[in-house]
């Protein structure tokens, strides 16, 4: 074997892709390239996986069932810098636009071919070889509200919050979704990497906790919409 085949064979790929029939044939192909694979195939299971820390790179669809592929990205860049390839049936240039923007290191676009697909694992993997340091997320302010995800520190106007990280995980999401509902699905995804039971209140709890440390401003901002989970309301 030689040096880069020994190299590659240490590589292990994390493919979260709902299209079971899709997963096992670039599975094959790559697994046939001395890399190690592993599948999940819904957004709540791949994140989960994602976060172990276990893979070198992350083939992401964008159109998963439960939490998509964009969301999935945003979590791992609060924490990781682990190299992503962003997978999409879509075509519009601002959905490319989204995932480079939000820390996506490659995109392709479905269909392709299983070569140009290791073609783009090679470069991203000899990109991320030659980079020691790679950028973070900066701060998400939205009003009087802000947070800074790499230390987790979190404010209301000048004012520290003292918040749990569920709560601060929680903040960061709706600002990050401001103007936009955000579903009691989404958040536990999230947080637990599951979907929310029927009768489970404990994101509600969290919402609660998090209104009552906030200014009455700020915490009306965040609005309940019965039945579905909760917006960060963008005033003018």
């Amino acid at each position: 074997m030689t040096q880069a085949s020994a190299s590659r064979a240490t590589r292990a790929i994390l493919l979260i892709d709902d299209d079971t029939e899709l997963c096992a044939l670039l599975s094959e192909y790559l697994t046939g390239h001395d890399y190690r694979v592993s599948l999940a195939h819904d957004g709540s299971s791949g994140l989960g996986v994602a976060l172990s820390g276990e893979h070198d790179l992350i083939v992401l669809d964008v159109m998963l069932p439960m939490l998509d592929g964009f969301e999935i990205l945003r979590q791992l860049r609060r924490r990781s810098c682990v190299p992503i390839i962003m997978l999409t049936a879509r075509s519009a240039e601002q959905d490319r636009i989204l995932g480079l923007e939000h820390g996506a290191d490659d995109y392709l676009l479905k269909p392709f071919a299983a070569g140009e697909l290791l073609a783009r694992v090679r470069a991203v993997l000899r990109r991320a070889d030659h980079t020691a340091e790679r950028s973070v997320i900066a701060e998400v302010q939205v009003g009087g509200v802000r947070v800074r995800p790499l230390t987790q520190d979190a404010w209301c106007g000048a004012r520290r919050l003292d918040l749990t990280p569920t709560e601060f995980a929680i903040l960061e999401l709706l600002l990050r979704g401001a103007g936009r509902i955000v579903s009691r699905n989404e958040i536990s995804a999230v947080l637990h990497q599951r979907q929310a039971t029927a009768y489970e209140r404990s994101v509600d709890v969290h919402v609660s906790h998090l209104r009552r440390k906030l200014e009455a401003d700020a915490a009306a901002m965040i609005r309940t919409i019965r039945g579905i989970g909760y917006l960060f309301a963008i005033t003018e």
